[in-house]
């Protein structure tokens, strides 16, 4: 049985037309299929996914991002990856069942997998928290992210979460330090690190996991610090507000491709990702494969740098003030006045009384 949204009402009735011509037991008894009528129609609802899917906003994509039928991490984990060994355990609690994580081959290269996983049932759900990490969770991704970059082995990452769990024992359990520890972890790897942001990204719970070399994220995938209903709350009180609330938050692949916060947007097929399985394995394939040949030639020391530079020049060129043109620098340039402070600091006991004056009355004029 499909799952339509609210807004995909008249795909809805096409489709059961089709359902219905595809039948030859109607009600009328045993009919001929009319194969040109069905193709008619097929090519009408391909039009209309089309007009649809190419003006959705803010929240009808968050509403795709959460489809029911979406593609999870374990799909694509079982179809990119060859030899997929999960592996369990934080050696300090316990196993965490919301994400998956392993070593595989991809392409004949040995990976670390990671993925977020919701499940596809209720059952499936709630067996893996809807995809909500616990800290034990966290600790697993460090303890096996530490193991894949001592032996040099590039680390995958598959992004679908509504946030970090935030239940009582989860921060009994230090839920905020191990997000901090993750993220600390992430930017501290001399290898390739690849995110996918496939469904929903939410907050702190998916940064820890996109703390990355490349940031990638599907079209009608969605990544934002908190959720528009949550938004809407805070902001307004209200949270019928969340199309408001998700334009604000500029949380669309289209947005954060714009403000530089990802690397790539990979394209959907039209109606989303699970109206085509294939197309968006395929395209994800693609997209990742491209993504680590570009760190191939790079050293460690390369690495770490990229990663960081990345990160630190996002939001520079917006800001209220003028940053340096060299955005590939991790240190930041002291001020003339800085300099002549710590020049008076080093030699303060040869500075004599009218050498501080004169001093300060350059630093004075250079202020105004």
């Amino acid at each position: 049985m499909r799952n339509y949204l609210n807004f995909e009402q008249q795909i809805k009735n096409l489709e059961s037309e089709i359902d219905k011509l595809k039948d030859p037991f109607n009600n009328e008894g045993i009919s001929e299929v009319d194969t040109d009528k069905i193709s008619k129609i097929q090519e009408e609802i391909d039009l209309k996914l089309k007009q649809i899917y190419s003006n959705l906003d803010p929240w009808q994509t968050t509403l795709v991002a959460r489809h029911e039928d979406r593609p999870k991490s374990k799909f694509f984990i079982d179809n990119l990856f060859e030899d997929f060994i999960p592996l369990s355990g934080d050696r300090f609690y316990g196993e965490d069942k919301s994400v998956l994580a392993g070593f595989a081959k991809f392409k004949g290269l040995s990976v670390l997998v990671i993925g977020q996983e919701k499940g596809d049932d209720l059952d499936s759900r709630i067996q893996r928290n809807f995809g909500m990490m616990r800290p034990e969770g966290y600790r697993k991704t460090i303890r096996l992210m530490r193991l894949a970059d001592k032996f040099k082995i590039p680390i995958f990452f598959f992004i679908d979460t509504p946030g970090a769990y935030p239940g009582v024992g989860a921060e009994e359990r230090g839920q905020a330090e191990a997000i901090a520890k993750t993220i600390e972890c992430s930017m501290e790897l001399g290898v390739p690190t690849v995110s996918v942001i496939i469904g929903e990204g939410g907050s702190g719970g998916a940064v820890a996991l996109a703390s990355s070399s490349k940031v990638l994220m599907l079209s009608n995938a969605i990544y934002s610090v908190i959720s528009p209903e949550g938004c809407a709350t805070i902001l307004w009180r209200d949270a019928s507000k969340t199309l408001e609330a998700a334009k604000a938050m500029k949380l669309s692949a289209k947005d954060l491709f714009n403000l530089k916060v990802i690397d790539e947007v990979i394209e959907e097929p039209a109606g989303g990702a699970h109206r085509d399985r294939e197309l968006t394995l395929e395209n994800v394939k693609n997209s990742i494969e491209k993504s680590l040949d570009s760190f191939k030639d790079l050293t460690k020391e390369e690495i770490i740098n990229h990663r960081k530079n990345k990160f630190l020049s996002i939001g520079r060129g917006d800001g209220f003030i003028k940053q340096s043109s060299e955005e590939n620098s991790l240190s930041m340039q002291t001020n003339v006045i800085e300099n002549l402070k710590k020049l008076i600091i080093s030699f303060k006991k040869e500075i004599t009384l009218f050498g501080a004056l004169i001093i300060s009355s350059i630093i004075l004029y250079l202020i105004l």
